[in-house]
C-alpha cells in the first residue's frame, strides 16, 4: 500500500463509481480494480461494497477513508513548505451556493482582476454539504454555504467539528421571483397560498441531509407543481419564458431583475432567516485575491438590500 493507492481509494469514494474513478484518474477499470483488491487483500477486509448505483464504503471502509485523507492533507501540507509560489499567477478557488449575488459579485471581480497574470481560478456552484467537503479536502480554498437559521446549530457544530471557520456574509429572507408578466407581478407582498397552482422551480442537487423525513416528503409533494433544474441558464429561461412559474432566492440586484424581465416579492408567510457564511479552514491566511473578491461581495450584497 502507498499514497497512489490511497489516492485511488479516495477518489473511488469521492465518484461512488470504479469506472468514473478510473475515467478521471486516466487509467483502465481493469487496474484501479486490480490496486482496490490489492489494498484490501492488505487489510483482510472489504472497503467497498457494491450498490445499485456503484460502490460505497462499508462500516470499516469508511474509517480507513476518513484516515486516508487526513494523510494525503497532511502529506500536502509538508510539500507545500518547501513548495516555491508560482509567481505571476492569479490563483482563485472557492464553493458557492446558487445565488445570483454572489455570482454577480464573482463576474465583477474577475473583470477587474490583474490581466498581466495568467489566471487559474476554480469556481464551483454546490450545495452546503459537498461545499464544506470540498474545502475540507483541500479542493477549494475557502468556501460559502447557506442554510434556514433552524438549522444553525448543526451547521456550527458541523464546522466546529471540521475545524473551520467562518464569517457571515449576508442575512435574508427568501424572496419569490417571477416575471414581470406573472399575475402577481403586481402586489406589494404576497403569501404562499396566492402561489397555489404556479409551477415553483426548484435547483435539483440541493442536499439537506439534516432535514426529517416526514419534513422532505411535506416538501416534495406531488401536489405543488416543480420543475427541478442544474443550471443558472435554464432558471432565468424559465422564468422569463412562462409566466406562471416563480423561484424561492435571496434578494437579487436590480439590474439584473430588468435585464430578464422579472420581478422579487416579499411573502408575508417567510419568518426565518437564511444566512450566507463564508467558511475556511482554521489557519488559512486569506489571500490578496481572496480579500478582493469579498470587497465585491460587500458591494453586491449592498446592492442588493437597497
Amino acid at each position: 500500500m502507498n499514497l497512489t493507492h490511497l489516492k485511488y481509494l479516495v477518489e473511488v469514494e469521492k465518484t461512488g463509481s470504479i469506472t468514473k474513478a478510473a475515467a478521471s484518474l486516466f487509467m483502465g477499470q481493469p487496474n484501479l480494480s486490480k490496486a482496490i483488491k490489492e489494498v484490501e487483500n492488505e487489510l483482510g477486509a472489504p472497503i467497498f461494497k457494491r450498490i445499485s448505483k456503484g460502490v460505497e464504503p462499508t462500516e470499516k471502509g469508511a474509517e480507513f477513508l476518513e484516515c486516508a485523507k487526513a494523510i494525503i492533507k497532511q502529506l500536502d501540507k509538508m510539500e507545500n513548505l518547501f513548495r516555491p509560489e508560482i509567481s505571476g499567477t492569479n490563483s482563485f478557488k472557492i464553493a458557492i451556493p446558487r445565488a445570483t449575488y454572489i455570482a454577480y459579485a464573482f463576474s465583477d471581480f474577475i473583470k477587474d482582476m490583474d490581466r498581466s497574470k495568467s489566471i487559474s481560478v476554480n469556481f464551483r456552484e454546490s450545495n452546503s454539504i459537498d461545499s464544506i467537503n470540498g474545502v475540507i479536502e483541500g479542493e477549494y480554498s475557502m468556501a460559502i454555504i447557506r442554510y434556514d437559521e433552524t438549522y444553525e446549530d448543526f451547521f456550527l457544530s458541523l464546522l466546529a467539528d471540521k475545524e473551520l471557520i467562518y464569517k457571515k456574509i449576508h442575512t435574508f429572507k427568501y424572496m419569490a421571483l417571477m416575471s414581470a408578466n406573472n399575475r402577481l407581478a403586481s402586489e406589494d407582498v404576497i403569501t404562499e397560498s396566492q402561489l397555489d397552482g404556479y409551477i415553483e422551480i426548484v435547483q435539483g442537487d440541493v442536499s439537506v441531509p439534516y432535514l426529517s423525513e416526514n419534513y422532505l416528503k411535506k416538501t416534495i409533494s406531488t401536489e405543488k407543481n416543480r420543475i427541478f433544474v442544474y443550471d443558472r441558464g435554464s432558471q432565468f429561461d424559465l422564468l422569463e419564458t412562462v409566466p406562471d412559474t416563480f423561484m424561492w432566492v435571496s434578494p437579487l440586484p436590480e439590474e439584473k431583475l430588468k435585464k430578464h424581465g422579472l420581478v422579487q416579492k416579499k411573502c408575508a408567510d417567510i419568518t426565518a432567516n437564511n444566512k450566507d457564511l463564508l467558511i475556511m479552514p482554521r489557519h488559512y491566511k486569506m489571500t490578496e485575491l481572496d480579500n478582493a473578491f469579498m470587497e465585491k461581495l460587500k458591494k453586491s450584497v449592498k446592492t442588493c438590500m437597497q
